[in-house]
């Protein structure tokens, strides 16, 4: 299937589909990652966009059981340079032009991802879509100008409904934003009783549970556009210790009177640099975000900045001053990337601990 690429800003790239044979449009960005292209196709965090992978060689070890990060992809389609035909490693199951398929997801390979990354780091993510190569260009770049894509993506990809991973430790809340399984996994592992609730839980609601702690997810879009969950944080703040990932970092800053703002071309890959600032230690992390928090605008709340990248200098962690609470851009739970960050769900156990023995002894 001949295919092209056809940008907003009015770049075209020709190349060959594979998996499904549609049209599909959508958000276009770009990935750094060598490997872990399973866990970023079904990342909820991608829903709406077209990834770029800029690592030249895609689905050399196949797909597998084990890496998924949701049940349901919500990424658009991907991009690629070489998509692999004969995939090798003893976990393939099937190739990933054989996945698309059973998943009705759309890909375009054969495609100058390095070119296309240039683009998109100078003039910014852009809109796109993928579509046969006899399809009018000027009418889709005309068309693309004028779309608006939704901006209800995290309740696209949230649970609808509440449900248990039983354990015998602490009680977490877990609010699903659009949720990696890898943030569940840290959790169960560190034998916690979880309950996943869907993004329009009320504080109310949470509190009712009466967890040890809430966890506020990774997920897709603009911060600004979950609304309730602000209202949500503000009233659960200082009443149980709360961890906030990718999306929920951004939430936290903005219950507690902060900005964010959307950066040019984002952070998407397992090999990004992040300094801790107290500890004066740097690691390499696994981030997928567009969005990012004012640094300015923390200077009138009660957030501290811990951590920052050093690709761009722009935050990647806040504590609360007063209350228990603390967040990192940057994902911890590490698929795809490095494991260099998941002491963090440590942290979050000794931090409900410590709120709990309190509580005992008022």
């Amino acid at each position: 299937m001949k295919k092209k690429l056809v940008l907003e800003s009015g770049e075209v790239f020709h190349g060959k589909g594979f998996g499904a044979d549609q049209d599909i449009e959508g958000e276009v960005v770009f990935n750094t990652g060598m490997t872990g292209y399973q866990e970023l196709i079904s990342d909820p965090s991608y829903c709406g966009q077209i990834v770029c992978m800029t690592y030249p060689l895609i689905g050399n070890y196949g797909i597998n059981r084990d890496d998924y990060e949701s049940i349901e992809p919500a990424i658009k389609g991907l991009i690629v340079k070489e998509v692999c035909d004969f995939p090798s490693n003893f976990r393939t199951q099937m190739d990933l032009d054989e996945f698309f398929q059973k998943r009705n997801l759309s890909g375009i390979s054969g495609i100058d991802t390095r070119r296309l990354t240039r683009v998109l780091r100078n003039s910014g993510v852009v809109k796109g879509k993928i579509v046969a190569e006899d399809a009018d260009e000027n009418s889709i770049i005309e068309s693309l100008k004028a779309t608006d894509f939704p901006t209800d993506q995290v309740a696209q990809v949230s649970t609808k409904k509440a449900y248990a991973s039983p354990g015998r430790g602490l009680k977490v809340v877990l609010v699903d934003y659009g949720s990696k399984s890898g943030i569940l996994r840290e959790l169960t592992q560190r034998d916690c009783d979880v309950t996943v609730v869907s993004q329009d839980t009320t504080a109310e609601e949470i509190l009712l549970i009466n967890p040890d702690g809430v966890m506020l997810s990774n997920g897709p879009g603009d911060p600004e556009d979950v609304k309730g969950s602000i209202e949500m944080i503000q009233n659960t703040l200082g009443k149980v210790p709360i961890f906030g990932i990718c999306l929920g970092h951004q939430l936290i800053a903005l219950a507690s009177g902060a900005k964010t703002f959307k950066l040019k071309f984002g952070h998407r890959g397992g090999n990004h640099p992040v300094l801790d600032l107290k500890k004066n230690k740097v690691a390499i992390t696994s981030q997928n975000h567009g969005y990012a928090v004012d640094q300015e605008s923390l200077e009138k709340t009660d957030l501290e900045e811990t951590h920052i990248a050093l690709n761009d200098r722009t935050n990647e962690g806040l504590k609360h001053k007063i209350h228990p609470c603390f967040s990192v851009q940057y994902h911890p739970e590490a698929s795809p990337g490095p494991e260099d960050a998941n002491y963090l769900f440590d942290q979050f156990i000794e931090m409900m601990e410590e709120f709990k023995s309190k509580k005992v002894l008022n």
